[in-house]
């Protein structure tokens, strides 16, 4: 997904630059011909940290959803990347419900946040 929407990024930059896809230029001539840099998945993972934050303070059934405590039986196959895997593996922290447990207090989440999106990957 994340390198679908990064080649989505700079097919935009390419498209307002006027550049053909045909013309034999790496993304990084693109990028600083433009004077930019990758942005996206940054305001990506930005907006889905502050929902995700908004979601666990408020402790109701999309906490249950969010967090995965469900019983039953687990499906087939290889499990299902999280959100609050890759947002953990994002801010450095090393377990969702450590992440979790910082989200409660939305000041400092928000400088986490903060934080992370000028570290950015």
């Amino acid at each position: 997904m994340k390198s679908s929407l990064e080649a989505t990024e700079m097919w935009f930059l390419r498209r307002m630059m006027r550049i053909p896809w045909t013309a034999k230029k790496t993304n990084e001539e693109i990028l600083t011909k433009a004077q930019t840099t990758r942005r996206l998945m940054t305001k990506i993972r930005k907006r889905q940290a502050k929902f995700v934050g908004h979601v666990i303070r408020r402790n109701q059934l999309e906490h249950s959803v969010t967090t995965g405590k469900f019983d039953g039986k687990r499906g087939r196959g290889r499990p299902r990347e999280k959100m609050l895997d890759s947002l953990a593996d994002w801010m450095n922290i090393e377990k969702p419900s450590e992440m979790i447990r910082k989200m409660s207090c939305r000041v400092g989440w928000k400088s986490l946040i903060a934080h992370a999106s000028r570290n950015g990957t």
